[in-house]
C-alpha cells in the first residue's frame, strides 16, 4: 500500500506540475493521503522531497501558490480522516493506557510528530545503530537482482547532475536522483534503523533503473550492456547458490518430492541463460526469472520451514487445533508475545506467581526459567506443549547452521495448571 501510494502520489503531481490538470491534483492527493495513513511523515517526505527538488528544477512555482492547491489540501485531509479518527478513539479517548512508559498519550500528536522523529532522535523506541552506512550495505542485497543496474542508473545520474551544474536540459530529471539521495541521507541520521525502512525508496530506484536501461538500449552503448549483462549473471549465480545452499544444507528437503519441484524451477533458468537474444533482453529476463526462482524457494521452502521455530506462532496453532478457550491463557513472561497474541486474536495477560497460585483450570505460556521459578513456588501442571522458539527476523550463523542451531533457539512452554 505504501509503495503503490508513493508512486502514484509522485506519478500524478508530477502530471499536474507539468500539465496543471485538476484531476491529476485530486489524485496525487489522494495517493498521499493514503501514504501518510499507512507509514505517517515518511510517506509524505518521500513524496514531498522528489517534487521539490522536480519544482525548482523546472523552476514550476506557479503550480504550487495555484488556487487549486487548496482542493488538493482537502482531499488529503478527507483522505486522512479515518486514520485520526481511529488514532484519537484509540488513544486521545483512553489517557489511561500506558505506552512506552508513558500514559495520556495523543494519537493525533503520535501520526503527526512522535511516530518518525522518535525515529530520527531514538527516543522511546530506543536507538538500535549508529552506523550511518547501514542503509548502504542493506540497499546492496534489498536491490537484488537489479544491485548492479541501480547502482550504474544513481552513478550516471549523479555524473549527469554534476557535469551539466544543474542547468535545465532537455531529456534530464532531477526528482529520482533528489528524492533518492536526500531522502537515504535523512533515514541514514536515524537511531533506530531497519532494513524495510527502504521499502518506501524502492519506486524512485525502479524508475532511475528503468530508465538507465532504456537508454543504454537505446545508444546502444554496448559496453556497458555487456558490462551490465556479466554482472546480472554473476548474480544469478549468487542467487542459484544460496538456493542450493537452503534447500541442501539450512533446510534440508524432508520429502523426495521437493528435488522434482526444485529441477522445475531451475529449468526455466538454465534456459534463458543459454538463449542468445538480444543482450537487453537477456539482461531483464536473467534478472526476471533469477528472482523468480528464488524468491519461489523462499516462500515455499525456506520461510515455511522458518516459521516453525516463531514460537508464539507454532503454539497458536496447537491452541486453536485443540480447541482451547483462550481467555483461559496467561502469559509468565513480561516480555512481548505478538505472534501468539495475533494468531489468536487475543492479547495475553500476564500473571505473577502469586496470583498463578490462586488460579485453577488456565493454561500458562513460559520459558523454562520461568517453570522453573513456577515449579520452585510449588505451582503444579499436568500437562505441557513444547515449541522451539528464535526471534526469526535476527538470523545469525549459529542459528543457519544445522549443527549449532540448538545453540541459540530456546524451548517455550504452555501448560495447564489443574
Amino acid at each position: 500500500v505504501l509503495t503503490g501510494s508513493v508512486i502514484l502520489a509522485i506519478w500524478k503531481l508530477a502530471a499536474y506540475i507539468q500539465n496543471g490538470q485538476l484531476r491529476s491534483l485530486l489524485l496525487g492527493s489522494l495517493a498521499t493521503g493514503l501514504a501518510f495513513s499507512t507509514k505517517g511523515q515518511i510517506g509524505l517526505l518521500v513524496i514531498g522531497i522528489p517534487l521539490l527538488c522536480h519544482v525548482i528544477y523546472t523552476k514550476s512555482w506557479k503550480r504550487v501558490y495555484h488556487p487549486k492547491v487548496l482542493l488538493a489540501v482537502l482531499v488529503f485531509g478527507l483522505t486522512i480522516s479515518p486514520m485520526l479518527y481511529a488514532y484519537y478513539q484509540q488513544f486521545d479517548l483512553h489517557p489511561e493506557k500506558v505506552i512506552r512508559g508513558l500514559s495520556d498519550r495523543s494519537g493525533i500528536r503520535f501520526i503527526f510528530w512522535e511516530q518518525s522523529f522518535e525515529r530520527l532522535s531514538g527516543q522511546g523506541v530506543g536507538k538500535n545503530s549508529s552506523d550511518y552506512f547501514f542503509f548502504f550495505h542493506t540497499l546492496l542485497w534489498v536491490l537484488i537482482p537489479w544491485t548492479f543496474l541501480s547502482l550504474f542508473a544513481l552513478f550516471t545520474q549523479v555524473k549527469s547532475a554534476w557535469k551539466e551544474r544543474l542547468r535545465k536540459i532537455k531529456n534530464f530529471e532531477i526528482l529520482t536522483l533528489g528524492g533518492i539521495l536526500i531522502v537515504f541521507l535523512i533515514i541514514s541520521f536515524a537511531q533506530f534503523k531497519l532494513p524495510h525502512y527502504l521499502n518506501v525508496l524502492m519506486p524512485l530506484f525502479a524508475l532511475i533503473t528503468s530508465a538507465y536501461v532504456a537508454r543504454i538500449h537505446q545508444t546502444q552503448n554496448r559496453r556497458q550492456i555487456r558490462i551490465n549483462l556479466g554482472l546480472q549473471y554473476f548474480i544469478l549465480g549468487l542467487l542459484f547458490l544460496t538456493a542450493l545452499l537452503i534447500c541442501f544444507a539450512v533446510f534440508k528437503f524432508q520429502h523426495m518430492y521437493w528435488y522434482g519441484i526444485l529441477l522445475v524451477l531451475l529449468l526455466p533458468m538454465g534456459y534463458f541463460c543459454l538463449e542468445r537474444n538480444d543482450y537487453t533482453l537477456r539482461m531483464i529476463t536473467i534478472a526476471v526469472v533469477g528472482s523468480v526462482m528464488f524468491n519461489l524457494v523462499m516462500n515455499i521452502h525456506f520461510y515455511p520451514r522458518l516459521l516453525n521455530y516463531q514460537g508464539g506462532s507454532t503454539m497458536a496453532s496447537w491452541v486453536i487445533e485443540n480447541e482451547l478457550d483462550t481467555s483461559q491463557i496467561f502469559k509468565a513472561t513480561e516480555g512481548h508475545t505478538w505472534a501468539m497474541d495475533f494468531y489468536l486474536q487475543d492479547p495475553l495477560q500476564r500473571l505473577d506467581l502469586e496470583q498463578m497460585s490462586k488460579q485453577k483450570n488456565i493454561w500458562v505460556y513460559a520459558s523454562d526459567r520461568e517453570l522453573s521459578a513456577m515449579r520452585e513456588e510449588g505451582i503444579q501442571w499436568d500437562r505441557q506443549q513444547r515449541v522451539d522458539q528464535f526471534r526469526i527476523t535476527r538470523l545469525q550463523a549459529k542459528f543457519l547452521k544445522p549443527r549449532t542451531r540448538k545453540q541459540v533457539v530456546r524451548a517455550m512452554y504452555l501448560v495447564h495448571l489443574p
